[in-house]
């Protein structure tokens, strides 16, 4: 199962699934609420109700999952395996929010001083949601994607809902804690930076360590890589 990133949808997984599919595996990577072809209202999306999605799905599998967070679906891959761990084989974190008990996003954001995302971001007039000024999207997302389709990319982001980043993740040893995860680390990543991945991963060690050499969005700058160490850990 793959969970996407803030501003993004299902649809920027649209070239490792085939790779997935065509190896024999059943691949589920759902919208969260708010994102992609989903619209819930920016008022209702709270990291609960991007929890509650992935749990739902969790519930539909026939079997224990691969469990995939990319940036901010760190955190609700968290969430989702703090409340149902039966349901979860195995949790990739790749350039992703991997957060202790009672962290939230924007405590770890705020203290990168390399990422290019909260210098750019422009919040709503209501406070409740952001976007990146568009003159820094490709540097911080996709600065090893073709510029096609960086640009492509960038015309499918839609405004993050501020309630998720603000939210502290909750996990216990005896649940989350018991799931084997793996980190994928993106070594020219600029949205959350490559020191900060590895702090994070540092002070929740994982069972297993993956570099790229790529930026903050592999499933379009490295997709046949990205798929490949996925399949290793399904297998």
């Amino acid at each position: 199962m793959l969970i996407h990133g803030a501003w993004h949808g299902a649809w920027c997984w649209e070239r490792v699934v085939p790779l997935l599919a065509r190896a024999g595996h059943r691949v589920l990577a759902p919208d969260l609420p708010g994102h992609g072809r989903d619209r819930t209202p920016v008022r209702d999306v709270t990291l609960r109700a991007y929890a509650d999605r992935v749990c739902q799905v969790l519930h539909e599998a026939a079997e224990p999952v691969v469990l995939v967070g990319h940036s901010m679906g760190g955190t609700v891959i968290t969430e989702a395996a703090e409340r149902r761990p039966a349901d979860v084989g195995t949790l990739v974190y790749v350039a992703a929010f991997l957060l202790r008990e009672s962290e939230t996003l924007i405590q770890i954001a705020s203290a990168d001083r390399e990422a290019l995302v909260l210098p750019n971001l422009v919040v709503s007039e209501d406070q409740a949601s952001a976007t990146v000024r568009p003159e820094a999207i490709r540097d911080a997302f996709y600065g090893a994607c073709a510029r096609e389709e960086a640009a492509r990319a960038q015309s499918l982001l839609v405004p993050q809902a501020l309630a998720p980043f603000q939210t502290p993740v909750r996990m216990t040893p005896a649940r989350w804690g018991r799931i084997p995860r793996v980190y994928i680390e993106c070594l020219r990543d600029r949205a959350i930076s490559p020191s900060v991945q590895r702090k994070m991963y540092t002070a929740l060690p994982c069972r297993k360590v993956i570099a790229m050499d790529t930026d903050h969005s592999p499933f379009y700058s490295a997709p046949r890589e990205l798929a490949d160490h996925l399949l290793a850990l399904a297998s």
